[in-house]
């Protein structure tokens, strides 16, 4: 089965052409499509429209290679972590996390990360490999599956877990796209979050791609010094670029971009970063989102008080920038990127 190709990493024009050459009409690719994406069925056994002997040829052809879960990890607000392992053994993480009636699958596009934020678990190992398309959308899927005896679906996905996703670009547009088909999640464009830490040749090339997704910038910090200090590859990628690439995105289609800003205690949550934070705010027309820290461990940073938070919050709002506190969700959950990751590679 290690070598059994999966259906996950197919569209329905590839899987018809592949189960035409089984003698199989075309609409079968629509029936196991249907089964896997609409009703999260994982096994072929299950897909009862199809005959006994096509199932069975199917199990021994092809997989629905979903990931296997390791562990999960939860908090009391909700939030969801799962620790998936893939066929060669390496892991990553998704997560489900529940904001009013939106239920979102937060998802990852590598195994670990190359970027280096020093703040961050994700990049201490640095990155093993790409995920592919199937590994992707089998994260959602999983969630899914999460939700389903709850009678939930999943209504939003954020490409926010482990790995750069314009570092991953082909597989994070065609995941995208079919997460958006209506043959597969049925998730709308705008629904679609892809955040990056700022590559700009990508973020043009992404805002030519008809998407409609929305562009979250994974900021961190609005002075050119600090955010080398805080982002490696921000020393390659001059701030001037970076924010003439967003504007680009802006103006190319039309979406309101997010910034992304972790605060971290008494390194850029002071009144001199609330002021250059909201001149680059105000300048792209975007709207904020601040985080809180979920501390990481043997890495020198701490979580703000909640009563700075929300200081650092009005001083932004005063100066006429769109911002909102996300509420922290999950510190119990190990919900930061790449902890749980770590905590079942040291177990």
């Amino acid at each position: 089965m290690g070598n059994a190709r999966s259906v996950l990493e197919l569209t329905p024009e590839e899987l018809a052409l592949q189960l035409g050459e089984l003698g199989e009409p075309a609409y079968r690719a629509d029936q196991i499509l249907h089964w896997v994406y609409k009703e999260g069925v994982l096994d072929f056994a299950e897909m009862t429209n199809l005959s006994k002997e096509l199932r069975a040829r199917l199990a021994a052809e092809y997989s629905i290679d979903s990931g296997r879960e390791i562990s999960r990890s939860g908090s009391a607000g909700g939030t969801l972590k799962l620790l998936l392992a893939w066929a060669d053994g390496v892991t990553t993480e998704c997560v489900m996390i529940p904001a009013g009636r939106r239920r979102t699958a937060c998802v990852s596009t590598q195994v670990g990360c190359d970027v280096g934020c020093r703040f961050c678990a994700s990049g201490l190992e640095g990155a093993l490999r790409n995920l592919t398309v199937g590994e992707v959308l089998a994260q959602v899927l999983a969630v899914k599956n999460l939700l389903a005896p709850s009678g939930e679906r999943v209504s939003n996905v954020v490409f926010m877990g482990m790995g750069e996703p314009l570092a991953n670009y082909a597989v994070t547009v065609e995941a995208t796209r079919r997460l958006n088909a209506e043959w597969g999640f049925g998730i709308g464009r705008r629904k679609i979050t892809i955040s990056t830490v700022g590559l700009p040749k990508q973020i043009r090339r992404l805002a030519r791609e008809g998407l409609q997704a929305t562009l979250a910038l994974s900021l961190h910090a609005a002075s050119e010094e600090l955010r080398a200090d805080l982002i490696p590859w921000a020393r390659r990628l001059p701030m001037g670029e970076l924010l003439g690439a967003c504007r680009f995105y802006l103006e190319k289609t039309g979406r309101e971009i997010t910034l992304e800003y972790c605060l971290l205690s008494g390194v850029n949550d002071r009144k001199r970063d609330a002021a250059d934070l909201a001149r680059i705010a105000r300048d792209l027309r975007a709207h904020v989102n601040l985080m809180m820290y979920n501390p990481v461990a043997k890495l020198p940073f701490a979580r703000p008080s909640r009563a700075h938070a929300e200081d650092f919050l009005r001083d932004l709002r005063s100066r006429g920038v769109n911002v909102h506190l996300r509420e922290s969700r999950g510190l119990e959950a190990d919900a930061a990127c790449g902890q749980l990751r770590r905590r079942g590679e040291k177990a």
